[in-house]
């Protein structure tokens, strides 16, 4: 059941176990000033507390605005069972997998949960579990904290990081100092990858630019190393570009279809215009993607 509860009566505990992201947290601003909070913030009431788990930007984007009662739903009267609850719930939202590990972490850390008693609760296989849970156990409170304040990237450390963790052996010392020297500088993914083939297989001059702060430089280098020692024509390194470019906004629109936030009907009135411009175009550019894909595996 909705209820409508005083903001200041929420413990932020669990804050830091949900990943930040300005740039949404922006376009939920607007929406929040526009059409007021639709979505109730969740959490469980313990005797004299109420811990909020779910809702953290909208609480942000209250504070701001300067609201002082917000819509809110509990899940449990027990912290346990609220955050088991919570992960059930948001197997049909987009909850991130590192904010599933931190959530299980705390499962087993704070209320001792077996993996057999967290797998049984959430109808997972233990094996879901574990992985989630040895995700905490490789990443370090430096890493974490910029991971989960929206520094830097969790795909990055996921997709890119933890590779070179497992391949290459590389260090927890050596990948703390490569998240802090490119920690909020705003790079795309692609830039991050580039940089740290550079920083844990490049020479010991790049890697001394790059603690300087030389990123910019950095960049430069790797990207005419990359290029000179692959021979490609200009023509194809633009082509190149472009494909990286697509696929990379094709992930990015992707996850983002399944916010929640999106409610102005300017925006939707906008969004349909647009979507439907792609959708006349997605059977020819599927053509000719398939084509180009059976022709490049020919060559």
């Amino acid at each position: 059941m909705v209820v409508q509860v005083e903001i200041s009566s929420f413990d932020l505990r669990f804050q830091d176990h949900r990943l930040m992201h300005k740039g949404c947290e922006r376009t939920l601003l607007a929406s929040i000033a526009e059409n007021g909070i639709r979505d109730p913030l969740q959490g469980v009431d313990m005797q004299d507390v109420r811990i909020l788990i779910d809702g953290f930007k909208r609480y942000r984007c209250a504070k701001m605005l300067g609201i002082g009662i917000v819509p809110y739903c509990c899940l449990s009267s027990d912290a346990a069972s609220g955050i088991i609850e919570f992960l059930r719930i948001s197997n049909k939202k987009s909850l991130g997998i590192v904010e599933q590990a931190r959530l299980i972490e705390e499962l087993k850390c704070s209320y001792q949960m077996s993996t057999a008693d967290i797998a049984g609760l959430l109808e997972k296989s233990k094996s879901w579990v574990s992985v989630r849970s040895g995700m905490m156990h490789e990443m370090s409170q430096f890493v974490m904290e910029k991971v989960f304040c929206g520094q830097f990237p969790a795909y990055a450390y996921l997709y890119i990081l933890r590779p070179f963790i497992r391949i290459n052996r590389i260090k927890g010392e050596d990948i703390d100092e490569f998240v802090g020297i490119v920690a909020g500088k705003n790079l795309s993914i692609r830039d991050i990858e580039l940089l740290a083939k550079g920083y844990f297989k490049g020479s010991d001059e790049l890697r001394e630019q790059l603690r300087k702060g030389n990123i910019v430089f950095g960049l430069s280098l790797l990207r005419g190393k990359f290029e000179k020692a692959q021979g490609l024509m200009h023509i194809e390194q633009t082509m190149l570009r472009d494909l990286e470019q697509t696929l990379s906004y094709m992930q990015r629109v992707a996850s983002h279809f399944a916010e929640s936030e999106y409610k102005t009907s300017a925006f939707f009135a906008q969004a349909n215009l647009l979507t439907g411009g792609i959708l006349k175009q997605i059977d020819m550019f599927m053509g000719v993607v398939r084509q180009f894909h059976d022709r490049s595996a020919k060559a």
